[in-house]
């Protein structure tokens, strides 16, 4: 495990400018049952080291209660925030700013038809009328509209009940709702009383993306840009470990007992799981322009859906690979 060493002076001199204080402890988010390399770096303090302040980790349900909490103050960084919350926040005038590419994951997240229904991507019309629990503002809601959209089902006619994942697995199981839109161990458990429409790579095919980014307010990452590039430098060296076969035994066991999971789903959760190189995450297929467009896109299917009032002209000021861009040097 390397140690990091000191900013490079250019990035200490441009902390110096923008007057940032430097911080003593910070309030980081994630998310519970969404495995991820970087829970490693978690448990194993590596953060803490490398940055040289206290962290406090919270858990969230849902990327919209990262975005409230945000806005409160409450919380410096989300890691692996979904584009949708995201979104929905920043068009709504919240100041925030996505750091990197955290995780794509077109495979975990998605919507369950009830088994009952016999119903699938053939027959989806069928959907038309029935009841459905969906985290509204997330990217299981985006990849919701979107679906719906592709098999020219009507929303107007469907009931759509705001649940996070972990209710509206529990309602398909009850059957109080007949589909059921999340991610993770939600979505795990909500397949096993039904079936998706489409696969992630069939999701991917009508221009269905999914992924997520670590997030924070603007203001609070001008000041601290030092501390946010470390930050994202571990979370860089953690996923790079996990890229070597060689330290998923190691890692494995940490990973899963952190994401409150048990090794068998954790490996199978992974599995489905990419995680960008930095060079990948500043090219322009991510954050040197195509993660940029792909939110400009979201925020117009919300709006044609009635979820957002207006979408901005552009969501390039809210992507600032400063940060990442010298955690590469690092």
């Amino acid at each position: 495990m390397r140690k990091f060493t000191r900013l490079m002076a250019g990035a200490a001199a441009a902390a110096m400018l923008t007057g940032a204080a430097s911080a003593e402890e910070i309030t980081v988010g994630y998310f519970l049952e969404w495995p991820m390399p970087f829970e490693y770096a978690k448990a194993e303090g590596m953060y803490e080291e490398a940055m040289g302040v206290d962290i406090n980790w919270v858990s969230f349900d849902t990327g919209t209660a990262m975005s409230a909490a945000m806005a409160s103050g409450d919380v410096q960084l989300s890691v692996s925030q979904g584009v949708p919350p995201f979104v929905v926040a920043v068009s709504a005038g919240q100041d925030l700013q996505a750091l990197d590419v955290a995780v794509s994951y077109a495979d975990n997240d998605n919507c369950v038809v009830a088994e009952a229904l016999e119903i699938d991507k053939d027959s989806a019309g069928e959907l038309e009328g029935k009841k459905v629990a969906v985290p509204l503002g997330t990217a299981a809601h985006y990849g919701f509209l979107k679906q719906m959209d592709h098999f020219g089902v009507d929303i107007s006619t469907m009931e759509i009940v705001d649940m996070a994942p972990p209710d509206g697995a529990a309602a398909i199981a009850q059957g109080s709702v007949d589909m059921a839109c999340g991610w993770g161990g939600s979505l795990r458990r909500m397949k096993e009383h039904g079936n998706v429409l489409l696969t992630g790579a069939e999701k991917e095919d009508v221009g269905i993306l999914v992924f997520d980014v670590t997030s924070g307010p603007a203001s609070w990452v001008a000041e601290n840009s030092d501390l946010v590039a470390e930050f994202l430098a571990v979370t860089a060296e953690a996923n790079a470990m996990w890229a070597d076969e060689a330290n998923h035994d190691k890692m494995l066991p940490v990973i899963a007992q952190d994401a409150g999971m048990d090794e068998e789903a954790t490996a199978e959760t992974l599995s489905t799981f990419v995680f960008p190189g930095v060079d990948e995450q500043l090219s322009e297929k991510w954050l040197g322009g195509g993660a940029q467009e792909f939110m400009k896109g979201v925020a117009d299917v919300f709006v044609e859906a009635g979820s957002i009032d207006a979408a901005l002209d552009s969501y390039a000021d809210h992507v600032n690979t400063g940060p990442l861009d010298t955690a590469s040097g690092m």
